[in-house]
């Protein structure tokens, strides 16, 4: 089997710390003799300079033929306002990828806020609350009138159940195999409840997985009290929106936040963090984030192709990562070290 990965730098840092999350893979790779055809494709501005488009229809046709991508930060708040071609690759809603699933892990050695944290956060990100990347036409929310604005919410059995049997099955590969479902059911009866309903249903066919629900104002309590309790979670779009930065920061921020945008047969790495324009170009750039996110595509990869030499490719990139991080002599200034970008990738790259 010979994966398919494209590869888009995105903006900004993304030409510094995606280079290094590729030569990372490429490094686990080889060592455990997994065949992947890498392909570069234009995003952002520089899709815009070739194809006159932030997102390019050539990009995205050669995205649909592979089994993932890696894409980096796409600077759109210094895009040109209202001007078509210059917009935020709505990449998640083109390619229907529905679960955001976002790792938080602490260091013994950088600082946090708690220690032995290691969650894994999904996000369903199709629907719930509306804005404009998840609506076919027009827009989520209104104002009818000066004293009145309006928002709608949308659940549907469908969307909880993939992101919910997507969490089952990344807390089946777990050692602690523990899921929690949040949510805020009796209140909001009809839409959380659906989406209770429908994780419900599913942990009848996991009866290996420790399945439980919290309300999502006495869970945010509990993350910030008390993290090493929880395991794998799984929520609704705009609280898993919130829930996931204050995980970030629980265990030192979003430059060790990475991130993979699932959907039903592809999925995009791309670390949580934005494309960081004031220190582009600078050689600073903490690369963690975006090779952990590449990290996860070989981990998504392995499940979902079967292709153990994936997962095993995912344990190496981790247990390097681990290393390097514990022996501390080679992390960015963001992490405490006085590394560069590319020196924290080559010390990753020999670790492996």
């Amino acid at each position: 089997m010979v994966l398919k990965i494209g590869v888009l730098l995105g903006d900004d840092i993304g030409l510094e710390v995606v280079p290094e999350c590729v030569k990372v893979l490429k490094a686990a790779a080889a060592k455990v003799g997994l065949a992947v055809e890498w392909q570069e494709l234009p995003i952002g501005k520089r899709g815009h300079e070739l194809h006159g488009h932030t997102m390019p229809q050539p990009t995205v046709a050669a995205l649909e033929k592979g089994d993932g991508f890696i894409c980096g930060p796409i600077g759109h708040a210094a895009y040109p306002r209202n001007d078509p071609t210059w917009i935020m690759p709505p990449l998640r809603k083109r390619f229907e990828l529905f679960a955001s699933i976002k790792p938080v892990k602490s260091y013994s050695n950088i600082q946090s806020v708690h220690k032995n944290v290691d969650i894994v956060f999904l996000r369903e990100v199709t629907e719930g609350m509306q804005y404009s990347g998840t609506v076919v036409m027009g827009a989520g929310e209104f104002r009818p009138n000066d004293d009145t604005s309006i928002g709608m919410r949308v659940i549907t059995r469908r969307g909880a159940s993939r992101v919910a049997r997507e969490a089952f099955e990344i807390a089946r590969t777990r050692p602690r195999r523990k899921l929690t479902a949040v949510h805020k059911e009796p209140v909001y009866r009809v839409c959380c409840g659906m989406f209770a309903e429908e994780c419900r249903k599913l942990a009848k066919e996991y009866p290996d997985v420790d399945y439980g629900e919290a309300m999502v104002d006495t869970f945010s309590m509990k993350l910030v009290m008390a993290p090493q309790q929880y395991d794998v979670v799984v929520t609704t779009n705009q609280f898993g929106d919130i829930l996931t930065d204050e995980g970030a920061g629980v265990v030192g921020g979003l430059g060790l936040a990475p991130g993979l945008c699932a959907g039903a047969n592809l999925a995009m790495s791309q670390a949580t963090h934005g494309s960081a324009p004031d220190i582009a170009g600078k050689g600073i750039a903490n690369p963690y984030a975006m090779i952990m996110s590449g990290k996860m595509l070989f981990e998504w990869l392995g499940r979902k192709r079967n292709e153990p030499k994936a997962t095993e490719a995912a344990k190496r990139i981790d247990a390097a990562m681990d290393r390097v991080i514990a022996e501390a002599k080679a992390l960015t200034p963001d992490l405490g070290g006085k590394a560069s970008t590319t020196q924290m990738g080559d010390a990753i790259v020999a670790a492996i």
